[in-house]
């Protein structure tokens, strides 16, 4: 079963409510219906009322099961988040006016129906910028209590017939932390290991990547990755993680068995953990646009209930696969404690 197939089935055994922040974008609403015939979650949308419903009748989706529309401006629920809001900020000078204000903002108020529990988590960025999508959900939702930071990863697909190696890889942290210590990218290689095992029910196999492999070169940029790498195993003894390894000893067999011949990987690696924002974001921006690969992300980890970022170019396809990944997320963070 290709990997995006595998996990739109496990978000239809779901059964959870994606809220997608920005309703009144034609993708958004494309997208939103086709999680309905998919049977992929229960949608709100999150807009202008009025943008909305046309919309839906200009889609054909006026009449479908599944879908509701919360427009912030007149929602009965906006004097309550504005209330919690203010509750969760006033500690950073946060005024009761001002809640009232900004909770009218569509990233807030989605955030807020998840810290509430009105639904299991949202999706943002086909329209507003990642800092602001990011910020919404760090400032409403929060962080998982076993994370110390938040991350995040892009899910890449490869289904073509020229990819000589089919399924599902993580590409971490392309969207996010631009330059993480020793201890923060280790908890890259946990979150992310953890996130492949929910998105794909796979073994976890993660190379902790470097311009050197197994010592070929020495330079301080070479030691962070080591030293990472030393964290991540301490902490997760049975996580199968290895580095520094080169892209090509973590991803080819033939290489690895030359470059990195005692690597439990074996050139089989499935989550690949880049050093920096830099080498992330060109890396999988190159497996997408040259190789080919499908990308869905960023996706979000470390919060304490879903919330993720689309591209500002997405399609209404990216909207339906993000919409099954924050539904398989919202699956998995069930058995997590909750933040206030």
């Amino acid at each position: 079963m290709k990997p995006l197939r595998q996990i739109l089935g496990a978000a239809t055994s779901s059964k959870k409510i994606i809220a997608l922040a920005e309703g009144d974008d034609p993708r958004v609403v494309e997208g939103a219906l086709k999680a309905r015939a998919e049977n992929a979650a229960d949608i709100i949308l999150v807009g202008d009322h009025a943008k909305i419903t046309a919309l839906l009748a200009e889609k054909g989706g006026s009449d479908v099961d599944g879908i509701t529309i919360h427009d912030p401006v007149t929602s009965p629920h906006t004097d309550r988040f504005a209330t919690a809001y203010y509750e969760l900020r006033k500690h950073k000078g946060m005024t009761p006016e001002n809640a009232r204000k900004l909770i009218k903002n569509r990233l807030n108020y989605a955030a807020m129906l998840v810290h509430l529990g009105l639904a299991d988590g949202t999706v943002g960025g086909a329209v507003e910028t990642t800092s602001d999508t990011v910020r919404a959900a760090l400032q409403i939702i929060g962080k998982a209590p076993s994370a110390h930071m938040v991350s995040s990863f892009f899910l890449m697909i490869y289904d073509r017939d020229h990819h000589a190696v089919q399924g599902a890889h993580i590409f971490a942290d392309c969207g996010l932390v631009v330059d993480p210590d020793e201890r923060e990218l280790a908890e890259i290689a946990q979150a992310s290991a953890a996130s492949y095992h929910a998105l794909t029910g796979q073994e976890p196999r993660v190379a902790m990547l470097s311009f050197s492999t197994s010592g070929s070169a020495n330079h301080p940029k070479v030691s962070k990755v080591v030293e990472a790498t030393k964290i991540a195993k301490a902490a997760s003894p049975h996580l199968l993680i290895d580095g520094e390894l080169q892209f090509d000893a973590a991803y080819v067999p033939e290489v690895a068995s030359k470059k990195a011949k005692d690597s439990p990987l074996k050139g089989q690696a499935n989550v690949f953990v880049f050093p920096n924002l830099d080498a992330g974001n060109l890396g999988y921006k190159i497996a997408q646009r040259i190789g080919g690969a499908e990308a869905v992300g960023p996706v979000l980890q470390g919060l304490a209930k879903p919330a993720n970022d689309l591209s500002r170019g997405c399609s209404a396809d990216d909207v339906l696969h993000m919409i099954a990944v924050t539904a398989v997320q919202a699956q998995h963070a069930d058995a997590e404690p909750e933040t206030c």
